[in-house]
C-alpha cells in the first residue's frame, strides 16, 4: 500500500465529529478526524514499515503523522529522523505519542529525552518528558539511570507549577511511571505528588482531566503491582 492510497482510506475514514473533538484539543489542519481504532485496520495490514513511515509523517496531514507512529520502526531512526519528526510536529497527539513513542524505542531514547526535555519550545519539552516516561516503562529497571531519574523529579518538584501546559501534563504523567514502575523512588514521586497537588491544565474546554498523581500510583500499584513492564510504548 503507498501512502497515497493510505491518505485515501484515511480521507474516507473521516469523521467531522471526531475532527471537531481534536480541533477542541488544538489539532492543526489538514486532517480528516479518524478514529484511533480506525486507524489500526491500517496498521495489521501494513506493519512496521520505516519508510512508509517517514512518508506519511513528511504528508503534513495529522491523522497520516500519527498513524506513521504506529507503523514506525523504531530501530531504524536515525537521530535525525527523530530530530525531524519533532520539529515538524504540529500539536500533543504527535509530541507526545507519534514522536515520543518512536523515541522512546528507538536506539536514542535517553539520548533524546534528555536534550528535549531542556527546549524552550512547549510541544518538544513535551515530547522529552513522554518519552523518558515511555523509555521506563519499557526499560528493565537495573537498565535505569536511577540518579538521572530522581534528579528529573526534582526538577518537576521546582518547576511544575511554572510550565508550559502540556509541559505540566507530562511532568505529571512522567512522575506517575516513576512512581509505578521504580521501587527506590516510589516514595519520593509520591511524596512530590502530594505536595504538588492538584495539576491544572487546560484540556481545550472538554471533559477531559488530569489524573491525580498520588491517588494513581496508589491504584495502579494496587491493582497490577509495581514495575509491570510493557514491551511496546505504543498502543
Amino acid at each position: 500500500m503507498t501512502s497515497q492510497q493510505i491518505l485515501s482510506r484515511l480521507e474516507k475514514m473521516g469523521s467531522p465529529s471526531i475532527k471537531k473533538v481534536y480541533l477542541k484539543h488544538g489539532a492543526v489542519e489538514p486532517f480528516f478526524g479518524v478514529k484511533v481504532s480506525d486507524m489500526k485496520t491500517i496498521v495489521k495490514e501494513v506493519k512496521q514499515n520505516h519508510a512508509l513511515a517517514m512518508e506519511l509523517y513528511a504528508s503534513g496531514n495529522s491523522d497520516a503523522m500519527y498513524l506513521a507512529g504506529l507503523i514506525s520502526s523504531p530501530k531504524e531512526m536515525t537521530k535525525n529522523d527523530l530530530k525531524s519528526w519533532i520539529k515538524n510536529a504540529q500539536w500533543y497527539m504527535h509530541s507526545e505519542y507519534t514522536v515520543a513513542w518512536t523515541a522512546a524505542e528507538s536506539s536514542f531514547a535517553r539520548e533524546m529525552a534528555i536534550e528535549w526535555i531542556d527546549s524552550t519550545s512547549e510541544l518538544t519539552s513535551a515530547a522529552g518528558w513522554a518519552t523518558y516516561a515511555s523509555f521506563i516503562q519499557i526499560t528493565p529497571n537495573e537498565q535505569l539511570n536511577v540518579s538521572e531519574i530522581e534528579t528529573l523529579l526534582n526538577k518537576i518538584k521546582k518547576e511544575i507549577a511554572t510550565a508550559p501546559n502540556r509541559v505540566k501534563y507530562v511532568m505529571n504523567g512522567f512522575l506517575i511511571m516513576v512512581g509505578t514502575q521504580i521501587k527506590e523512588l516510589n516514595a519520593m514521586a509520591v511524596d512530590i505528588a502530594g505536595k504538588i497537588g492538584e495539576v491544572n491544565v487546560e484540556m481545550g474546554g472538554t471533559a477531559c482531566a488530569v489524573p491525580d498523581a498520588k491517588s494513581y500510583i496508589s491504584k495502579t500499584i494496587e491493582k497490577v503491582g509495581l514495575g509491570k513492564k510493557k514491551k511496546t510504548a505504543k498502543c
